[in-house]
């Protein structure tokens, strides 16, 4: 068997990889428009992106992964974003699915990853049943939001299960069992349906598949860490709170480039019937600190308690309900707190923010098209708050 891709020499260092990202910056940022207009990231820029190992961040090192931090994820992350948000939301996504390789037999994530140096795992949300069969389960799937997915060799869908005698297959705790599905990308082309507002670029279209067979070692059931056959800290965080680091980090990142984009713009704009430019005005002044507060105080919180968790799972081997709970609040707050920061600033550029050539246009679409994910849900404070005053976790959320 070969072992290039399980012996490839990954960064140590989160400023290793941000260097790499650096290193991209300019293909992001010039692949922009074409990957707008078409609705997706171009093959060019994939294979950059693929080349400099971004797709493989969460991958388990046995499966040629680089398996890295938590904390480090979202740094990069939040750099990509800067750069363009498609780019950072598609490489986001589709490593959350790479975390899938440690619960899979490990036969099937070999071939899905390890033999395959290009091999992508996408998914979507959506309507998906498997109904129990002997060896098996035959699969019918509805789902949307394949982020990246015109780039992924195997799809996934997450599936309620129907046993065969029609009753729904239950978890130990009662809940409904949710089942992860892993077939081939070619068994469903996608449906070419996402034309949006925002984060047009990460070709989050549609699947249909009808009655299809997938064997049971190509599925999981997520976030239970005692099915995990790869044991290392990464593995221990659910799925719902990995994709809350990546959206809010891509949120920060938005946010970030857009206020560095105003400050660049108040040097030089002289509002209509005004004598002076946006750097002279005393409104600006006070709107753009409150800014700058806001989103760095949204980053410190989400990236304090991202790096804390982590040191604290690694050391106990666990992650409890409360780090849980800590990561939805951090990671919703952030994103909240990154609109919020936007729409000031966009208000405050006035006309210049509204013309498709400028530094805001885009990211403002972006900007709300994240928030309206749900990781950006408004909802979760209550998650959070009801859990605080002693009410049972809602689970499905975190």
């Amino acid at each position: 068997m070969d072992d290039v891709l399980t012996e490839r020499a990954w960064p140590t260092t989160a400023e290793a990889w941000l260097d790499r990202v650096s290193a991209l910056a300019p293909a992001i940022e010039a692949a922009a428009p074409e990957a707008e207009r078409a609705r997706r990231l171009p093959d060019h820029l994939v294979a950059r992106l693929h080349d400099a190992g971004l797709f493989r961040l969460l991958l388990p090192r046995e499966f040629g992964g680089a398996e890295v931090s938590l904390p480090i994820f979202f740094r990069i992350l939040e750099a990509l974003a800067r750069h363009d948000a498609s780019t950072s939301w598609c490489v986001g996504q589709l490593n959350g699915c790479a975390m899938t390789a440690a619960f899979l037999d490990p036969a099937v994530a070999d071939t899905i990853w390890r033999r395959d140096p290009r091999g992508l795992l996408a998914w979507g949300a959506g309507k998906a049943e498997a109904k129990a069969v002997e060896g098996g389960y035959r699969v019918t799937v509805r789902t949307s939001f394949l982020s990246g997915g015109h780039h992924a060799s195997w799809f996934g869908a997450h599936c309620d299960v129907i046993e065969p005698d029609g009753s729904v297959r239950k978890r130990p705790d009662g809940r409904n069992e949710y089942r992860t599905t892993l077939f081939p990308a070619q068994l469903a082309p996608m449906i070419d349906n996402w034309d949006v507002i925002g984060l047009r670029a990460t070709g989050s279209d549609s699947i249909v598949v009808e009655d299809l067979f997938v064997r049971e070692e190509h599925t999981i059931v997520r976030d239970v860490p005692e099915l995990r056959r790869c044991k290392g800290p990464l593995y221990l965080f659910s799925f719902y709170g990995v994709y809350a680091i990546a959206f809010a980090a891509t949120g920060l990142g938005i946010a970030r480039a857009f206020l560095d984009a105003f400050v660049a713009l108040t040097h030089t704009k002289q509002p209509r019937l005004r004598s002076t430019t946006l750097s002279n005005s005393a409104v600006v002044h006070d709107e753009l600190a409150r800014c700058e507060a806001r989103l760095s105080a949204a980053r410190a919180f989400l990236l304090g308690e991202v790096e804390r968790i982590w040191d604290e799972a690694a050391a106990a081997d666990t992650v409890t309900i409360a780090q849980r709970m800590r990561i939805r609040l951090a990671a919703t707050h952030a994103i909240q707190e990154a609109v919020a920061v936007v729409d000031t600033l966009y208000n405050t550029a006035g006309t210049s923010a509204i013309f498709a050539a400028s530094p805001f246009e885009r990211r403002f679409r972006d900007m709300h098209t994240v928030a309206q994910q749900i990781q950006g849900r408004k909802t979760h404070f209550e998650v959070v708050g009801r859990w605080m005053l002693g009410h049972p976790p809602d689970m499905s959320v975190i």
